[in-house]
């Protein structure tokens, strides 16, 4: 007996008149808050790199406000630049396009990496920046493409692309469109809009591309430069609360994955940690990421869409009731090795296939268990309960040792409901054979192999008891 102890792609059809900031295309995530000392951890990065796509279009020599827009972009990306050029583990290049071929020519390939990823190479910046005149188209989705290439190999980069514009594209591309296949490849994350000057409804023709900021003034930059800043080198601190029956994020020490959801990357690994305090651990992501988070509970836990507010603390909590599961016997068996199959009550699929004598943890629920014994035990709508072990014990086989003058063909069989149902095989090739079988009643069916008459099959009918070894003769 067992027993059971518990893209509306949109086409962009005609030019701001005011300067608009398309920013921030991320290829890999996670960095440290800045300020804060530098940690590595699996999964997260401590480099970054950050391209600067600069519109040198003829329509930057228009005026805005108190001066030209190219020397209002100009100065305000050489803040930028002077921002950043003192911080650790940065790097800057620069990409301009529309500023080599004149406008009438309606060069839509008229882009170039200017400046190549470099430690202090701020002063290259400053001085292509300083001879850029506005001539030219503003192939956008173009340069965009060609800046995904800009970046050298390296395993520990997070990139960022800072595309600077006053207008919209100009060239037939789909700036949306690009940006969701370079999204869905990992090459690029959701971009940031910083409009300056434009019509705030404006913001719904930028939703296919990115996040739109309206920055609507020139005293506005300073703080687009601090959100810029933020966005682009901060992480934000979270926390994962695994909760309880009673709702209290007391579970903990499982695996947790986060894939971006767009390109599918896993982007960091951490097993979930309760703090000195009993309090789930803080961890750090990258605002810039949607992910995908995947518990590795059993079964396990997915959680979409999941993001955090730069500069703000996230909480993530998801239900996670867990207790656990083990299969026991009592003395020396031969099942110690065994593995045996649990199903999620009712579905067919194997969920996880569990150690004899080992104690796993599993969601809270209803369960089917198949033990590979023979015959094969199986239990169905197994309830495990919150911190509770429930146990199922299996019992001592009987050994059986069926002795016959050579090889032959047998099954064993047990009957149910007044049918053989057969349980298994004898090994052909032996003679003699010892079998562990759980207690009971069976019968065994058996022909040698030299016997060419059908009359010379022999039937059995043994008992197998716990713990004790017997014999069946298979030659009478």
């Amino acid at each position: 007996m067992i027993k059971t102890s518990f893209s509306n792609k949109k086409t962009l059809a005609r030019r701001l008149q005011s300067l608009s900031f398309l920013l921030l295309f991320s290829l890999l995530p996670s960095m440290q808050l800045a300020g804060q000392e530098e940690e590595v951890v699996e999964g997260g990065f401590v480099n970054t790199r950050i391209l600067f796509v600069f519109d040198g279009s003829q329509s930057m020599s228009g005026y805005w406000e108190s001066d030209v827009k190219i020397n209002i972009a100009r100065n305000f990306l050489l803040h930028i630049v002077d921002s950043l050029e003192t911080l650790p583990n940065v790097q800057m290049g620069l990409r301009i396009y529309g500023h080599q071929s004149p406008v009438v020519l309606q060069d839509c390939k008229d882009t170039k990496l200017e400046v190549t990823f470099d430690i202090n190479n701020a002063h290259k910046i400053r001085q292509k920046l300083r001879f850029v005149k506005p001539l030219g188209n503003t192939p956008i989705a173009y340069s965009l493409e060609q800046s995904a290439d800009d970046f050298p190999p390296c395993a520990d980069c997070r990139n960022i692309v800072i595309l600077i514009t006053d207008g919209i594209e100009e060239c037939g591309g789909d700036p949306c469109d690009v940006s969701l296949r370079l999204q869905s490849k990992g090459i690029t994350l959701k971009p940031f809009i910083i409009g300056i000057g434009v019509d705030p409804n404006f913001k719904k023709t930028y939703d296919c591309v990115g996040y739109f900021f309206n920055a609507a003034k020139e005293e506005n930059f300073k703080d687009v430069l601090r959100v810029v800043i933020t966005q682009a080198l901060n992480t934000t601190s979270a926390q994962v609360n695994l909760l309880d029956q009673d709702h209290q994020p007391t579970e903990t020490d499982v695996n947790m994955t986060f894939y971006d959801v767009f390109s599918g990357q896993v982007m960091h690994n951490f097993v979930h940690t309760l703090n000195h305090k009993g309090n789930p651990d803080t961890l750090y992501l990258d605002p810039l990421v949607t992910y995908r988070m995947e518990i590795h509970t059993i079964p396990p836990i997915i959680l979409d869409n999941v993001s955090v507010t730069a500069g703000k603390h996230t909480i993530i909590a998801t239900d996670a009731p867990q207790g656990y599961l083990e299969a026991k016997t009592l003395g020396r068996t031969h099942y110690r090795d065994m593995q045996f199959i649990i199903r999620q009550h009712g579905k067919a699929e194997t969920l996880h296939f569990q150690k004899i004598n080992d104690r796993e943890k599993y969601l809270v629920g209803r369960y089917d268990i198949e033990i590979p014994t023979v015959p094969k035990i199986m239990l169905n709508d197994i309830v495990i309960s919150q911190s509770h072990t429930t146990t199922i014990e299996i019992p001592r086989p009987g050994i059986v040792t069926f002795l016959s003058l050579n090889p032959g063909y047998g099954s064993l069989y047990e009957e149910r409901n007044g049918k053989l149902i057969r349980i298994h095989n004898l090994d052909p090739n032996k003679k003699n054979q010892s079998h562990a079988i759980q207690p009971g009643t069976y019968t065994v069916v058996f022909r040698s192999r030299n016997s060419k008459n059908t009359f010379s099959t022999i039937s059995k009918t043994f008992r197998v008891r716990s713990g004790s070894s017997s014999a069946v003769e298979l030659y009478k």
